[in-house]
């Protein structure tokens, strides 16, 4: 019993979490000739301290709007960042 609680429940917790990720992630692109505009997603969350964490937030909000690429349009800020991305399929 104490196997299954320390081995075999955490092994299987971490598969189903793994199958439950997604497939693909959308990758920042700066030539989109050949996609479709799909929209546009922004961050401006106050947690965005660095132009990397930026691109990740605006990677994140991409993939959850089913795109498969996006292009940073605008960025900025001082102790925060900000920024917008066009997201393509």
């Amino acid at each position: 019993m104490k196997l299954l609680r320390t081995v075999i429940l955490p092994f299987v917790l971490l598969i189903s979490a793994a199958a439950a990720m997604p497939a693909f992630a959308a990758k920042e692109i700066n030539n989109t000739q050949g996609l479709v505009k799909i929209g546009t997603v922004s961050d401006s969350s106050s947690n965005v301290l660095s132009l990397s964490d930026l691109n990740n937030n605006l990677s994140m909000k991409a993939d959850k709007a089913g795109a498969t690429a996006y292009r940073i349009i605008a960025a900025g800020g001082n102790n925060s960042y900000y920024g917008v991305a066009e997201i393509y399929r």
